[in-house]
């Protein structure tokens, strides 16, 4: 009934506007914009600006400034050329009647590229000499018109190649092998260390994104062949770069989805300031009430960027983004067992998170250098009652902060076909936690009652230089080292020295062979870190832990169809990891661990766990091309770490299949159909030990099954897959625009067993039964535990 309710409200919404479209006059757009050089940031007369699609455009005056009018609503094609600077294209710019679209855009100079013939850049197509392969950019357009993504940064990269789909709600980005925590985010070129609401605290991921696409240009992600500009991190890089604010006039879009809603702003604040503010907030609780879930979370979100020019030659930017996430039970849904376990296990949570920074960037002639200053805040709190009752004393208590104070210089310098970075960092880094609560394990209980503060000085220095040789090669080697006085082990900048070199080879036209190496380090958690025993030990600290190190290797080739539009890659990667933390009371990696409501790394742990990955990535990308536009990706790949005996196991990331197939059609009247096609392989798991689970004092210590990592990732989930489709219309009226959407995700309901739940079997009242061979433990069963449902989800974004 409720989707018959949610398909009916949608088919009214498409009908009345398109009735009130109907009658509506014909509608313009007008674009708006500056260019300049990109090395200097000098504005440039006389660039030529082209919508192909319409046979109309513009140039820009002597300040660079440019306007076009008399465009279609709609999404256009816009193509920049400039003698002496490469040509660039960039698709699906959309217009629409309730502001001017603005586009401040960059050229680089001319240089030879992979197509001989062809010099045009299309944004989404272009790579770069640092990573010539692993480097893939999607556009917001893209961002907001995927299917099953409902508008997430981090459920569209599921789409690329070398990223593994898992069949939960969490947005965990699995990357060539990797946990989780070996991803970074950078927005405008300054960290932030989550982009989910619900973070995982000491293992990253979550259930659902905080950007707001609305502000975002572009993602650039980066599998492998990290720039030495960017460290702690070993699978994977998003650099997220937001729009310019607008400085023309102010424009306003209101977002409703079937998760949130929020409010967006746009607009100047002088002749040369400009800002744009997104803020957010969900109403998830009523629905989770409604469906009878056990638990009801709310999030709230904002996302500010200021940006003030002072000459052409001088910028600062201010940006900032925060979250405030509860999380409570709905203690009325407890009928069925499924409810009632959930209630058991799940705890009443909190979480708020921020990030403040600065950015001043200075250009000349010869390149720029950039100045970043930045403040970001974690906080998270759990507590748990036994039998959810608040007159017994809490059996989980959790608090903790993480706080990260940053400065980063980096400058660039051209010399002919020479590009030269070089920089240095400084962080100054605290973490307090105060937590109480058992853990158990199959040989026990562990308690787990911790009072710690930790402060530490992080320096980083790095340098890049890349060099083209003619119309074939070109070749970029880095160099970074990282150290910090958390202790003398972590103190010598030598021993994390992080070589790079990435080599890039034309051997004919449109055909390019490419290859890196490089050695990578990441800093284990804070929660890890942090960690003290009961007479105030840094116990982690004695026990040796240090860096965690990684060598990888990749080479592929790609090729380019420029008259299509598209580009085919194929890929073969190898990771080797050692100095990973092995949990001493649970007997595993904890590359194993990180995908829940919790918190990971707060416990003992020893350096000792190595590990590997390895496969192979293919992809066909196509951009828009005569109304089809698609993009498949498929990686094999294998991912293990050692168990307590040393032996090579699958680690919990080993789906060895990573399938993703997208499509779209777009047709007349500004209507869009797309679908996308997800698979995976089985994900592998630890069974239960079931004695030592159904033992009293482990039961009510964690109100679940206890892994029998002797088996560890023995048994696997069946294959997961699943179909999404979404179809889209837009609407322009006077001096305002409606886009709707319906969007289905996992369109034929298909349900994936995953391990099921260990439960204890209760008597009339509720109450655990004694097992009458063992009185020291409980009847117990195990309760199916399937993920999948058909979820429809309708959307109304307003342009004003």
């Amino acid at each position: 009934m409720m989707r018959l309710n949610v398909f009916f409200s949608v088919l009214l919404l498409f009908l009345s506007a398109y009735a009130a479209e109907a009658q509506q006059p014909a509608q313009t757009s007008v674009l708006r914009g500056t260019v300049t050089d990109a090395r200097s940031n000098a504005p440039l007369p006389g660039v030529s600006v082209f919508l192909p699609d319409l046979n109309i455009g513009s140039a820009s005056d002597e300040n660079g400034r440019f306007e076009v009018t008399g465009i279609p609503p709609g999404l256009h094609t816009v193509v920049f050329s400039f003698v002496g600077y490469q040509e660039q294209r960039i698709e699906d710019v959309r217009f629409t009647s309730a502001a001017p679209a603005v586009l401040n855009v960059a050229l680089e100079p001319e240089t030879i590229g992979l197509d001989e013939v062809t010099v045009t850049v299309d944004r989404a197509l272009e790579t770069n000499e640092e990573a010539p392969l692993s480097l893939k950019r999607i556009s917001s357009t893209e961002v907001g018109r995927f299917p099953g993504a409902n508008r997430d940064i981090s459920r569209v990269m599921r789409a690329l190649p070398g990223v593994a789909s898992t069949p939960s709600f969490r947005n965990d980005l699995i990357i060539r092998g990797g946990a989780p925590n070996e991803t970074r985010f950078y927005l405008d070129g300054i960290e932030i260390p989550n982009i989910n609401h619900f973070a995982t605290q000491g293992a990253n991921g979550g259930p659902v994104g905080l950007i707001n696409i609305n502000l975002i240009d572009g993602v650039n992600f980066y599998s492998g062949a990290f720039p030495a500009t960017r460290g702690n991190l070993l699978s994977g890089l998003l650099e997220l770069e937001q729009k310019q604010p607008r400085l023309d006039e102010w424009a306003f879009t209101g977002i409703v989805s079937a998760t949130d809603a929020g409010l967006v702003a746009e607009g100047p604040l002088g002749e040369r300031t400009g800002i744009s503010l997104s803020v957010r907030r969900s109403y998830l609780q009523f629905l989770f009430d409604a469906l009878e879930l056990p638990f009801l979370p709310t999030y709230n979100d904002y996302q500010l960027k200021l940006q003030h020019d002072f000459s052409p030659k001088d910028r600062f930017t201010l940006i900032s983004v925060g979250a405030l996430d509860r999380f409570r039970l709905n203690l009325d849904a407890n009928e069925t067992p499924e409810q009632r376990y959930l209630l058991d296990n799940l705890p009443v949570y909190g979480q708020w998170n921020y990030t403040i920074g600065g950015k001043y960037e200075h250009f000349r002639k010869d390149g720029n250098y950039t100045l970043v200053v930045s403040r970001s805040m974690l906080e998270n709190a759990f507590y748990k009652y036994p039998d959810n009752d608040e007159s017994k004393p809490k059996s989980i208590d959790y608090v903790s902060q993480e706080i990260e104070n940053k400065l980063r210089f980096e400058d660039v310098r051209y010399r002919g076909a020479w590009t030269i970075r070089y920089g240095a960092g400084y962080e100054l880094a605290k973490y307090n936690n105060r937590s109480r609560y058992t853990l158990a394990t199959a040989n026990g209980q562990v308690p787990v009652d911790v009072n710690s503060e930790l402060k530490m000085n992080k320096v980083a220095i790095f340098s890049q230089l890349t060099r083209t040789f003619g119309e074939k090669w070109s070749v970029s080697a880095g160099l970074r080292t990282d150290f910090n006085d958390y202790s003398q082990d972590m103190n010598r900048p030598l021993e994390q020295l992080s070589p790079r070199l990435s080599v890039a080879y034309s051997f004919a036209p449109r055909w390019q062979w490419s290859a890196s190496v490089g050695r990578y380090y990441q800093l284990p958690a804070y929660t890890v870190m942090g960690y003290r025993a009961p007479d105030g030990r840094l116990v982690n600290r004695d026990n040796g832990l240090t860096y965690i190190r990684s060598d990888q290797a990749a080479t592929g080739f790609a090729f380019l169809l420029p008259e299509r539009k598209a580009r085919i890659t194929l890929e073969a990667f190898y990771k080797r990891y050692d100095r990973y933390p092995f949990s001493v009371a649970q007997g595993v990696s904890l590359a194993n661990l990180g995908s829940d409501f919790n918190v990971v790394g707060n416990e003992e742990v020893t350096p000792t766990s190595e590990g590997r990955a390895y496969g192979v990535e293919f992809l066909y990308q196509q951009r828009l091309f005569k109304g089809v536009y698609g993009l498949l990706a498929y990686t094999f790949f294998r991912s293990e770490f050692t168990d307590a005996q040393g032996n090579y196991r699958p680690s919990a990331w080993d789906f060895r299949h990573a399938l993703s197939l997208t499509a779209g059609w777009r047709f007349g009247k500004a209507w869009e159909l797309s679908g996308r096609f997800l698979f995976s392989g089985g994900a592998p798991y630890t069974p239960y030990d079931l004695e030592a689970s159904a033992l009293k004092a482990n039961w009510e210590a964690n109100k679940q099954g206890v892994p029998d990592y002797s088996r560890l990732n023995s048994e696997r989930t069946a294959d997961f897959h699943q179909l999404d489709v979404r179809i889209t219309k837009q609407f322009y009226f006077n001096r305002w625009s409606i886009e709707l959407y319906l969007d289905i995700q996992n369109l034929y309901g298909y349900k994936v067993r995953l391990r099921d739940n260990f439960d204890v079997l209760r008597d009339d009242q509720g109450q655990p039964l004694t097992d009458p061979n063992n009185p020291d433990a409980y009847r117990y069963r195990l309760l199916k535990n399937e993920s999948g449902v058909t979820l429809p989800s309708i959307g109304v974004v307003v342009d004003f």
